[in-house]
């Protein structure tokens, strides 16, 4: 297996955090992927196609081409490890992706959907230039072309910026209301132009990321006290930790310690059947 990865610098650098890809990985049972907030732009480099499976109903699949934006999820969902034999992606910062994707992703809560959809063309002579490139630094190459090219000069509202400033990695600042007021806003026009351009709400994008920053704290190693990882991560108590890691996960606490992770993407777990 060939894991690789770039930092891309700015203009792109502005609104993404890495570009990565994973060449000739075995294949292992399928994995949840637990939600992190961001958008995602997968190509899947062998099969154009990529199919998502429902986390309760595994029997249940969407199939898409083999190149999809994966919005900003507020809940797990599970990929065929088929899928990702040979596979890539771009990772933008949160609401970075709305300069490539405009207006679309305040409508990709929770979903995939064909990047051809918003692109037209350009995505399957992107993917097939991809799929047909030697080496991975040409592959990373050829993104960065075609995203400079894709940059749009779509107004930004600077609440955005301002409200994912004060919320930062783990999700923990002030109600939305206080917010909103501090921003200037009221609260119905912030909620609405902070997710049209990260792709969740305020409250659910900072739910999701005192989740992700919870699940960091345990992965430390150490047995937890979850009393303590409650307090520490932005939680009321204890109940409160746990009955957000079922919401967004579909896990409790523990069970989530219990499963196998994936060490290239943290936001993966194996399941143990």
């Amino acid at each position: 297996m060939r894991h690789s990865t770039h930092k891309p610098a700015p203009p792109l650098g502005d609104y993404i955090d890495i570009f990565w890809q994973c060449i000739d990985a075995p294949l292992h049972p399928r994995a949840i992927v637990l939600p992190n907030g961001t958008i995602e732009l997968v190509i899947n480099l062998r099969d154009d196609e990529i199919r998502i499976y429902d986390a309760l109903h595994p029997e249940c699949y969407q199939r898409f081409p083999g190149i999809v934006v994966s919005g900003a999820y507020a809940g797990a969902f599970v990929v065929d490890p088929s899928q990702r034999r040979s596979i890539m992606g771009v990772h933008f910062k949160p609401g970075g992706a709305f300069r490539f994707l405009g207006p679309a992703v305040g409508e990709l809560a929770s979903t995939h959907l064909a990047l051809e959809t918003l692109w037209g063309r350009l995505a399957t002579e992107l993917r097939e230039r991809l799929c047909a490139a030697a080496t991975p630094q040409k592959r990373f190459q050829i993104l960065e072309e075609i995203l400079i090219s894709r940059l749009q000069s779509v107004s930004e509202h600077p609440a955005v910026s301002f409200a994912l400033d004060l919320f930062g990695p783990a999700g923990i600042s002030d109600s939305v209301r206080a917010v909103a007021k501090r921003i200037g806003l009221s609260q119905r026009r912030f909620v609405q132009v902070f997710t049209s351009q990260v792709g969740l709400t305020p409250k659910l994008f900072c739910r999701v990321l005192r989740f992700k920053h919870a699940r960091e704290f345990v992965d430390q190693g150490a047995t937890p006290d979850w009393s303590q990882v409650a307090l520490a991560c932005g939680y009321y108590d204890q109940s409160h930790l746990i009955h957000d890691f079922q919401e967004l996960s579909g896990l409790s606490p523990t069970e989530y310690l219990r499963l196998p992770s994936n060490p290239l993407a943290r936001n993966h777990v194996r399941p143990l059947s």
